[in-house]
């Protein structure tokens, strides 16, 4: 097996971005640059795509004017060649041992169609042993942490949701779609507590701090991946068991009103009927 890393960034120039992840196997880079670099949606020709061959692997980039971390991680799925991939941002620090790590992780569980890893320097909410992933504890993962197989996934069909992530203007939770998108199929997800890196998160494009807007489009995303009954209670739930977490930002009461606020807009339910409709 190979293991190919799948980085989204945007405005990069060169592949110096490789070098600063601490990239030591294959990697593909979608590179998010301004409309005037890129005349396509896509660009694929001899001068958009580019190939570096470092001492353990090729480094390719792909330049796009598309906007939106899913369409991003859409494209690195759809040119991807690795049997193993795994998902990179650009604030991402790999450890020396990553590629050990998660092909050993495939090895010791060859029914896994993804495994999540640890990332060391950020909290996890789950229970630090090795663990088949529902579509509840998937909602404890971030994006950073999913591999997963190439066949698995192309199999599937599933895809990242362009109507949630950066860039959509709906927040996150791409992620989590994702991954219960994947189980809800059938596919096999595991948690496996080693780490493979460290995450910056300095420069979120989307998260503010614990206001009105955060909790809003927490409504959106949860009323659109869980439904309306759940979202509701899950949105109380959020409120009482986090409020240590969003203290001095909002009261508890202002938390589930926001949330509430984004539960019944439905924006992005709205959203894909306002496409169809056209």
């Amino acid at each position: 097996m190979n293991l190919e890393v799948l980085i989204s960034c945007m405005n990069q120039q060169g592949m110096r971005i490789a070098e600063q992840t601490g990239i030591q196997t294959d990697a593909l880079i979608v590179n998010q640059c301004p409309q005037a670099e890129c005349s396509d949606d896509v660009s694929l020709d001899r001068n958009a795509i580019e190939a570096q061959n470092g001492s353990r692997g090729t480094i390719r980039m792909i330049r796009t004017n598309t906007r939106g971390l899913s369409k991003s991680r859409n494209l690195a799925i759809q040119h991807t060649v690795g049997d193993l991939c795994l998902l990179c941002d650009d604030d991402e620090q790999l450890d020396s041992s990553y590629e050990d790590t998660i092909l050993k992780a495939y090895e010791a569980l060859p029914d896994a169609d993804i495994i999540c890893f640890r990332i060391s320097n950020q909290p996890s909410r789950l229970t630090q042993k090795m663990q088949r992933l529902t579509k509840w504890t998937a909602m404890r993962i971030a994006s950073w942490q999913i591999s997963f197989r190439r066949e698995s996934i192309l199999k599937s069909g599933i895809r990242f949701d362009e109507d949630m992530g950066a860039g959509t203007g709906n927040g996150g939770g791409e992620e989590v779609k994702f991954l219960r998108d994947c189980i809800k199929a059938g596919l096999k997800a595991y948690y496996v507590p080693k780490s493979i890196g460290t995450v910056a998160q300095t420069d979120s494009t989307w998260f503010r701090g614990f206001d009105r807007d955060f909790f809003y489009k927490r409504g959106i995303t949860n009323r659109y991946m869980l439904g309306l009954p759940v979202s509701i209670l899950y949105a109380a739930y959020y409120t009482m068991v986090k409020r240590n977490l969003y203290k001095g930002y909002v009261t508890p009461w202002q938390s589930f009103k926001y949330t509430l606020d984004g539960i019944i807009s439905n924006d992005i339910a709205k959203q894909k009927k306002r496409r169809v409709k056209k």
